[in-house]
């Protein structure tokens, strides 16, 4: 483990980031003593490795209480892929894996005419909840990320249809938080609620996380697509009118390949991306995310289905 995030000594005040990571080690742990069946979502992605850090300092020296899940769309950076598992075995975890290519072969799902799958990813998740039971599922969210998650509560309750109603949420004040559901039901937890993009690179920084690679400045074979930089690989091919050309580019967010764009960048480091960030006046979401440009309520219409 790493170093703890020290103040100045004889100083009893806390840092940001220590209090943001002591509201977050406090909310693991509420959860794991007031819910039965918790989960964590872990995808690879920056977010997700921060909250399995955030996980194993909850419990250490005792190992994580939890399985971790994947949502897996099938179209994936290959970096993350590899990241995950390798993670995933260093801490001896059980890793679930819930397939949308298995559920489009089994009729559970359809695949849009588009062929990006990142919209189909709420029927194969609700399904993997109802497999195995999970009465609490850990997600890497953030308010600062989009309009929807900024009005959900860090304990976002769901009903037997993993539905979320915004004009029902249960009041949190003085960080009490009401876990209380019913046969069917479920809690979405988010510990990085009150996070930033800024805070989640300073901690990275702090805590020397491992990322997957493309997170930092690379050059790769992309195009111009409604202004965002796609990669060109299989999931995301260019259409007649789209020329390819090569750019140093990193991502700062990692989803559904076929729907995730990159930036450009010279940021090579974790020093040179909290620069970048900090001076950064668009959300990694907006930058990047092809799937929040269907409408403005795009991420609380798919939020009401079920959608973490």
């Amino acid at each position: 483990m790493s170093e703890p995030l020290l103040g100045a000594p004889g100083q009893y005040q806390l840092t940001q980031l220590q209090a943001l990571e002591a509201e977050s080690i406090y909310i693991f742990r509420e959860v794991v003593a007031e819910l039965e069946r918790p989960v964590l979502l872990f995808s690879g992605g920056k977010d997700s490795a921060v909250m399995l850090r955030l996980a194993e300092k909850s419990f250490w020296p005792a190992r994580i209480p939890f399985p971790v899940m994947h949502v897996d769309t099938g179209h994936n950076f290959a970096e993350v892929l590899e990241f995950r598992d390798r993670r995933v075995a260093e801490l001896g975890l059980t890793l679930i894996v819930a397939s949308v290519a298995e559920a489009i072969a089994r009729g559970t799902v359809s695949e849009p005419p588009d062929r990006t799958r990142n919209r189909i990813q709420t029927p194969v998740l609700l399904e993997a909840l109802e497999k195995y039971r999970f009465t609490a599922i850990f997600g890497g969210a953030r308010r600062d990320e989009d309009k929807a998650r900024a009005k959900e509560r860090v304990f976002s309750f769901r009903d037997e249809f993993g539905q979320w109603d915004p004009k029902n949420q249960r009041p949190e004040l003085w960080s009490l938080y009401n876990a209380r559901i019913h046969l069917g039901e479920s809690i979405r937890v988010f510990p990085l609620s009150n996070w930033t993009e800024l805070d989640i690179w300073h901690y990275v920084a702090n805590e020397q996380i491992e990322l997957p690679s493309i997170y930092f400045a690379h050059k790769r074979e992309v195009f111009d697509r409604n202004g965002m930089l796609y990669g060109v690989h299989e999931f995301c091919r260019p259409r007649e009118d789209e020329p390819t050309f090569t750019e140093r580019v990193r991502y700062r967010t990692v989803g559904d390949a076929s729907l995730t764009a990159a930036v450009r960048s010279s940021a090579s480091t974790v020093a040179q991306i909290v620069d970048e960030v900090a001076a950064s006046r668009v959300t990694e979401r907006g930058a990047t995310r092809g799937d929040d440009k269907f409408s403005e309520a795009a991420m609380e219409d798919r939020k009401r289905e079920g959608y973490f």
